[in-house]
């Protein structure tokens, strides 16, 4: 399995991040367990979750996702064959939720126990909080790490700005420093990322590593019209993707995995790894063909013309003329 290096953290990590967001919600705790095995096994040991995983569910509290990776561990006993990347800031419960010191000390410690991990080794601010002096979350995250509750920090959702920012805000007092970014970047979400943030984490070496990778599912090809996207339980996500520009990023997946004898989302993932500044993007899978896709994304090697092929139909431009 290919590897790269999380930043300058020091962290190898495999070309692909396993997403835990489906963990208790769209895939049951027995076939999460069983997935956990699986990509482990087939060389996919960074997983990504977040303490509010999956709160947005009917009859949720949040902790979910954590709840069940913690449970595998204590059943597998292979905490220290995985990299276990989590986040902390979006709400929990009234009064849970930002990046102040007393609440990243809370949060913590719930996501620890539910991990059942005396460690975290990427943990990440999921949002920026803007209410919270940026020397305050920082001097937080560097008192974790001294105590070795936590290995290294990453942040979420930051937009170019605070994310130099935070970055010179650590430099200047010493403080352990964000090492990784988690943005929103695909195929059919390239603008924020490459004009906003590329600059900034090329500038101080952080690794990257986009959620939505394959765009809620849009870009395995599933979605054909608003009657799929109405069926599916993520489809509000991808009912901003479903017209002519949209479809046509699609069909062009579908005819290079053709020609490649491969998959769209194969693809689109093999796209994304070859992108400038990423590491390893993040994808979820809900099944054993979804993880196979996913194993099989770290081989796909596209050429140039492939690429070139890609840019042009996703092109942000065109985005906005749709």
């Amino acid at each position: 399995m290919i590897q790269r290096e999380l930043g300058t953290s020091g962290l190898k990590v495999p070309v692909i991040c396993v997403g835990g967001n489906v963990y208790g919600w769209t895939l049951p705790e027995a076939d999460s367990i069983r997935q956990l095995d699986a990509a482990v096994e087939a060389g996919l040991n960074f997983i990504d979750t977040a303490d509010m995983y999956s709160r947005w569910v009917p009859g949720h509290t949040g902790g979910e996702s954590e709840t069940i990776i913690g449970k595998w561990f204590a059943k597998s006993g292979k905490r220290k064959e995985v990299i276990l990347a989590t986040k902390v800031g979006l709400e929990m419960g009234e009064g849970k939720k930002g990046l102040k010191p007393a609440y990243i000390r809370q949060a913590v410690e719930d996501s620890l126990r539910r991990l059942q991990t005396d460690y975290i080794d990427l943990y990440q601010s999921h949002r920026d909080d803007p209410e919270t002096p940026l020397e305050e979350t920082l001097g937080a995250f560097d008192a974790l790490i001294k105590e070795g509750k936590v290995r290294h920090v990453g942040a979420s959702n930051y937009s170019g700005a605070r994310l130099t920012e935070a970055l010179e805000t650590s430099k200047k007092n010493g403080f352990a420093s964000y090492v990784s970014l988690q943005p929103h970047y695909n195929l059919v979400e390239r603008r924020e990322f490459e004009s906003d943030l590329l600059p900034v984490v090329e500038k101080y070496r952080l690794g990257v590593i986009p959620y939505f990778a394959l765009a809620a599912g849009f870009l395995t090809g599933k979605y054909r019209g608003k009657e799929d996207a109405a069926k599916a339980k993520r489809g509000m996500l991808v009912e901003k993707y479903l017209n002519d520009w949209g479809f046509g990023v699609v069909r062009a997946l579908e005819e290079i995995a053709k020609a490649q004898k491969s998959t769209p989302s194969r693809v689109a993932l093999a796209w994304l790894i070859a992108q400038s500044g990423v590491t390893a993007p993040i994808a979820s899978a809900t099944d054993a063909e979804h993880l196979t896709d996913l194993v099989e994304a770290t081989k796909l090697k596209l050429d140039a013309a492939t690429i070139d092929k890609l840019n042009a139909v996703s092109a942000p431009q065109t985005l906005a003329k749709a």
